[in-house]
């Protein structure tokens, strides 16, 4: 009999479940200790909501949802703020999602990700920006992200090189040093209707 899903905001109990499951799906060293700490504590708002959820099946974690609050992520190169329809104080950052392949298909990332909106919502943000994986298979993360309202700004080459040459994240698609592509993408929360469940 398969359990039921439970979905819970994401503690420091959960680090070594959510590092095993976000290596699994992303690459070795995707995430570590020290930067599950650090992504736990940049997804909680300043008026204590936290953004950062998971999806459990009994006692198996089969979905993460790690999301920054805003002013708690850094614009970088690969962000074009003059594109944004936000200020960067009304934009959380969906930094990233991993979802157990066995039980990808059934609604769990979309769950997961109307969970951190609610949140987000809830601490003044008006829309997420994200960073999508255009090698994931069959672009599906692009399309996943996409389908629920997503819009593309633009692409950004290399974006994850640096974290393999220099932090040990290993890409499973490049096979080491990593070049894949990231497309810079907004989701405002005005144009999704948060469905319970969906």
């Amino acid at each position: 009999m398969v359990s039921s899903l439970t979905f819970k905001p994401m503690t420091a109990a959960d680090e070594a479940a959510v590092i095993e499951l976000s290596n699994h799906v992303h690459g070795d060293n995707y995430l570590t200790k020290s930067s599950f700490r650090d992504y736990l504590a940049r997804g909680i708002t300043h008026n204590g909501r936290n953004l950062n959820w998971l999806a459990w099946q009994g006692d198996i974690l089969v979905g993460v949802r790690i999301t920054f609050a805003a002013g708690q992520w850094p614009i970088d190169s690969a962000c074009t703020p003059s594109k944004w329809p936000v200020t960067a104080d009304k934009l959380c950052y969906f930094k990233c999602a991993a979802v157990d392949p066995n039980t990808q298909g059934g609604g769990i990332g979309k769950s997961l990700l109307y969970h951190s909106i609610i949140e987000a919502v809830g601490s003044g943000c008006e829309a997420g920006l994200a960073h999508i994986w255009r090698q994931s298979p069959n672009n599906s993360a692009f399309e996943y992200f996409s389908r629920c309202g997503g819009e593309l700004i633009q692409d950004h080459p290399d974006r994850w090189y640096q974290a393999s040459v220099e932090d040990g994240y290993y890409c499973p698609v490049c096979e080491g040093i990593c070049h894949c592509v990231a497309a810079e993408m907004v989701l405002q929360f005005k144009n999704i209707q948060l469905l319970s469940g969906d």
